[in-house]
């Protein structure tokens, strides 16, 4: 009876080792590789059920600059080992003289008192050509409460034409703006009321990515200068809070997804 109740105990904190190990969650590196960032960061989403990995990738100097790709992979809580591979390029924003790098990661969990992380090997090759762009290199990646990019908001449409709407938010405070879409200027120092300010971006197979940006020209009488964003995407519609100072813009990309299931659900974002 004793030996029973021993190999259970066994069993059971065994159960609590392998659930302490669940590696779902952000997790960010740098590695060494030669060619488009000085810098190169290294952001993993992943999400883990039934030992299967899947989730999306971010190689990135900086939240202006990034390739995201989505990977698949396993896990084996007994070794605490986990292999992904990377596949379909969702969304980049790089230089032209960049080439993009599809890799491979071979991962070992541990913890070091608080600190986790995932320690191990990666390589690559350049997308669409057999051209390595990695050999066995070593990658450390450490656990983070939050994305890089959390404050940028990523929208999938399946629709050619988007119609974006800006409003002061709630009370009119004198708050103005200026709107920029990828980069190049649709509203300048224009006032936000409880009209709206309208423009319109086409996005479709040949222009698969867009960015707006809203600068705040000043901060109204109750800072910071915040306005409603309405986006009407074919039948969706969407609403986002922005915020912006006179030292930080709002963001917010939209990214061209035919297939996204999800692309019909309406959604509502606060960027606070």
């Amino acid at each position: 009876m004793k030996r029973s109740a021993g190999i259970a105990i066994g069993l059971c904190l065994q159960c609590i080792v392998i659930h302490a190990q669940d590696i779902s969650g952000f997790w960010k590196g740098t590695f060494n590789m030669q060619g488009c960032f000085p810098n190169n960061n290294i952001e993993l989403q992943i999400t883990l059920k039934d030992g299967k990995a899947s989730g999306d990738s971010y190689h990135y100097q900086d939240v202006d600059n990034y390739v995201k790709k989505q990977f698949a992979g396993s896990y084996d809580p007994t070794q605490k080992k986990l292999s992904l591979q990377e596949g379909m390029v969702t969304t980049y924003h790089i230089p032209r003289r960049c080439v993009i790098c599809i890799k491979q990661f071979n991962l070992v969990y541990s913890r070091v008192g608080n600190t986790e992380i995932l320690r191990g090997l990666w390589n690559g090759t350049v997308q669409n050509m057999p051209a390595p762009c990695g050999n066995g290199d070593s990658i450390v990646l450490t656990r983070i409460k939050e994305s890089a990019f959390k404050e940028i908001p990523e929208i999938k449409v399946d629709t050619g034409r988007i119609r974006l709407d800006f409003y002061d938010n709630a009370i009119v405070d004198g708050d103005s703006i200026t709107v920029l879409v990828d980069n190049q200027v649709v509203f300048s120092h224009q006032r936000l009321t409880a009209n709206p300010l309208t423009t319109y971006v086409q996005i479709d197979l040949n222009t698969t990515f867009h960015e707006v940006e809203m600068v705040a020209e000043n901060l109204g009488s109750i800072p910071p200068n915040t306005a409603i964003l309405i986006i009407h995407a074919g039948k969706d519609r969407h609403q986002l809070v922005l915020n912006s100072t006179e030292t930080k813009s709002a963001k917010v990309r939209f990214v061209y997804d035919p297939k996204d299931k999800n692309a019909a659900e309406p959604v509502k974002y606060s960027m606070r």
